[in-house]
């Protein structure tokens, strides 16, 4: 299989090589790479943990972008708090509710449904254990 023109663009040789050898080794996974990774992983743990630190990055960078609320006009601000107190006050008031002049009574528990019959599957002379 060709692999591009090496007299040509060094960085599309790169990339031409880098996807066909991607492909080749995701093939050749897909046929044998579960069971050679418990293969290592039984009769060379040392190397299967350092393929395992290999996966994980040394480092992460996390970056704040400033957020949602620096983006914010004043007016939005004021609008979000508005419809939060108004959140919480609602809440508020349904955890307070009281029940005036009624009385709670437990729910009767519904009947179980009804058992439905299995058809009986055929049972077939080699599989039963049965010989003739």
């Amino acid at each position: 299989m060709p692999i591009g023109n090496l007299g040509g663009n060094a960085q599309r040789t790169r990339h031409i090589f880098n996807k066909a050898f991607l492909e080749a080794l995701a093939n050749d996974f897909r046929e044998g790479g579960p069971q050679a990774i418990a293969k290592v992983r039984k009769y060379q743990p040392a190397a299967y943990m350092k393929i395992c630190a290999l996966l994980v990055p040394r480092e992460m960078k996390v970056e704040h972008s400033g957020g949602v609320v620096k983006a914010m006009s004043d007016e939005e601000i004021e609008a979000a708090i508005e419809a939060i107190k108004a959140y919480l006050a609602q809440r508020e008031a349904g955890a307070n509710a009281k029940l005036v002049g009624g009385l709670a009574e437990p729910l009767a528990a519904l009947p179980a449904p009804p058992k439905r019959k299995r058809k009986a599957s055929p049972v077939l002379p080699e599989r039963s254990g049965l010989t003739e």
